[in-house]
């Protein structure tokens, strides 16, 4: 039992016409360390509902066992409320439908060819922006002081920390995101975060851990750059470098360069992981992966960042 130490919110459900939640908009959410108070107006549609939370701030912690659970919870990382990784979101693709996005609003994908007929018998404009499990993060929740060029490409659950950019071929994940000033062209999928002044190239990707077999979680340092077309499979300290359309996954052998430019060992990218002051880079000449002390300080343009 908890008494201090407690999650509240209110929410607008929207439902099918069985009754099953659709999504849920959180306008109100406060706890002791942060809160937001937007009015809930009263509801006369049948197909919304008013629905609130009261948990103990430990049930951040257990899994999910339905839409408003997992909506609640996303909505808490896209308002910077909590930071991703910290809170059990096991279960959330079990426990979130399928919808049709569209201009009129989340509608089931069992109803939808119904409603695209009558759109087109009564000549209604009905558009269908994506059929998926999440949401943008724009529909329900707009961090300060970001820059968001396609927004359907941040999922709702993306944490944005003030000053982050995210450009047109851009794209967060929920459970993911940036931890101060970015720039954000590539992939930053579920589950990584990136630092504090780092730079991710168009095209770019980091590998995260909901498909393809991999379990451990990337992250990427301050200061850093993936260039454009680049990928990684391990994480990256501070000040470090991934050349233009290199990918290191875990496996990949990396040649260590000493002073004198010179390979004093090979190792596995994984026993580097999360080292500091690295710069990969592929020789052209022999085709092998290597990497030496970054001497580059890599900076973002502050002028892009000012994103009040």
């Amino acid at each position: 039992m908890c008494i201090r130490d407690r999650v509240k919110a209110i929410g607008i459900a929207n439902k099918t016409s069985t009754g099953k939640f659709l999504d849920v908009y959180f306008p109100n959410i406060e706890s002791n360390n942060f809160a937001i108070g937007s009015q809930v107006p009263e509801i006369s549609n049948h197909l919304q509902e008013i629905v609130e939370v009261d948990w103990c701030e430990s049930e951040l912690q257990e899994d999910l066992s339905s839409p408003i659970d997992a909506y609640l919870k996303l909505h808490l990382l896209s308002n910077r409320f909590v930071l991703p990784n910290t809170i059990n979101l096991n279960g959330l693709f079990g426990v979130l439908p399928n919808i049709a996005w569209t201009n009129k609003g989340p509608i089931d994908i069992g109803e939808i060819n119904e409603s695209l007929h009558k759109a087109k018998v009564n000549k209604n404009d009905l558009y269908i922006k994506s059929v998926d499990k999440f949401p943008c993060m724009t529909d329900y929740v707009v961090p300060k002081n970001v820059r968001i060029a396609d927004a359907s490409r941040v999922r709702l659950g993306a944490y944005l920390s003030e000053g982050t950019t995210v450009m047109h071929e851009g794209f967060v994940n929920f459970n993911a995101g940036t931890l101060g000033k970015a720039m954000i062209e590539g992939r930053i999928s579920a589950g990584v975060v990136v630092g504090n002044n780092s730079d991710l190239g168009g095209g770019s990707s980091t590998m995260g851990t909901l498909s393809g077999g991999n379990e451990v979680k990337i992250s990427i340092g301050e200061n850093c750059l993936l260039g454009a077309n680049a990928g990684i499979g391990i994480s990256l300290g501070n000040n470090c470098i991934v050349e233009a359309g290199l990918y290191v996954t875990s496996g990949t052998k990396v040649h260590i360069m000493d002073a004198e430019n010179k390979a004093s060992k090979v190792v596995k990218a994984k026993d580097i992981s999360g080292e500091s002051n690295l710069l990969f880079m592929r020789d052209s000449v022999s085709g092998k992966v290597i990497a030496k002390e970054n001497q580059r300080k890599s900076s973002l343009n502050k002028e892009l960042h000012k994103n009040d």
